[in-house]
């Protein structure tokens, strides 16, 4: 029973690290919309954080903000635009532009 629970964290453990809401995502650049001027806009994106609050708001929206990333990434994107949000508000949902630009 013991070897059973230990294998069951190691698994829940192992799909934590693979999440890219946790690790990150490679090969998506965050940019300005003048830096996408002469790109071609492949989606809207939007998702709202998981979580609120004074204690896991940043954690839920850094999250958010990258699944949004990986989202753009199966989407054939290479860059992300998020929408600006004012400083100090609550957020409620991220949405950004997922663009293809030539290398």
């Amino acid at each position: 029973m013991k070897r059973l629970g230990a294998s069951l964290v190691a698994l829940f453990a192992l799909a934590a690290c693979n999440d890219p809401g946790l690790v990150g995502v490679r090969g998506i650049n965050e940019a300005t919309a003048a830096e996408v001027a002469g790109c071609t806009l492949i989606t809207n994106i939007r998702m709202a954080p998981g979580v609120y609050g004074p204690l896991l708001a940043d954690q839920g929206l850094r999250y958010a903000r990258n699944m949004v990333k990986d989202e753009a990434r199966a989407a054939g994107a290479t860059h992300v635009v998020f929408d600006l949000q004012r400083p100090g508000e609550p957020v409620y949902e991220v949405r950004a532009g997922a663009f293809r630009c030539p290398a």
